[in-house]
């Protein structure tokens, strides 16, 4: 697994240096997926977008578009875990990983409760409860506006805390 993870880290990265044009929609689709329920399991995403932060302080990519795009796009995964929560809602304890753990659910259910809103965006910095809790708070049914407001305000904090740390320290060193 590690040397996979390397491979991947490595190519990406070293693509978007021969191809800078493509750092926003390759980050893009690099937050959303790992904020996605599961996926965000397989996919070094986070690794990925701290070595890109690297990348555009130490080249003339410009930083907005990037964070734009993955703001967005862990925006838009948390909204589609979201929704694959709210609609598996009613067979989500006959569901793996749930069948395999039966305790997840109360467990997590219990979090949702004591945390609320807050848990969106608390956990978007935590890699395993990013995607999650988003899945999380569509089976337990919070709100839609409520959860939309955490996940939009959670979103571009998030980003930015990938990209800015790897940015500002190459920006310094070149």
């Amino acid at each position: 697994m590690i040397e996979y993870a390397q491979w991947l880290v490595d190519g990406v990265v070293g693509f978007i240096q021969a191809h800078q044009a493509w750092a926003a929609p390759i980050t893009f689709v690099l937050a959303f997926l790992k904020s996605l329920a599961f996926v965000s399991l397989v996919v070094p995403s986070t690794l990925i977008l701290l070595a890109i932060g690297g990348l555009i302080g130490a080249s003339h990519i410009d930083f907005v578009p990037v964070w734009l795009a993955v703001t967005i796009g862990g925006g838009l995964g948390d909204w589609t875990s979201y929704a694959i929560g709210y609609r598996v809602k009613d067979r989500a304890h006959h569901m793996w990983p749930f069948t395999r753990h039966p305790t997840l659910l109360p467990r997590g259910e219990a979090f949702f409760v004591k945390w609320g809103a807050m848990s969106v965006v608390l956990c978007r910095f935590f890699s395993p409860l990013r995607a999650t809790v988003p899945l999380l708070c569509g089976i337990f049914e919070m709100p839609w506006t409520i959860f939309q407001i955490a996940n939009w305000v959670s979103a571009p904090i998030w980003a930015f805390a990938l990209l800015a740390p790897g940015s500002v320290l190459a920006g310094w060193i070149r």
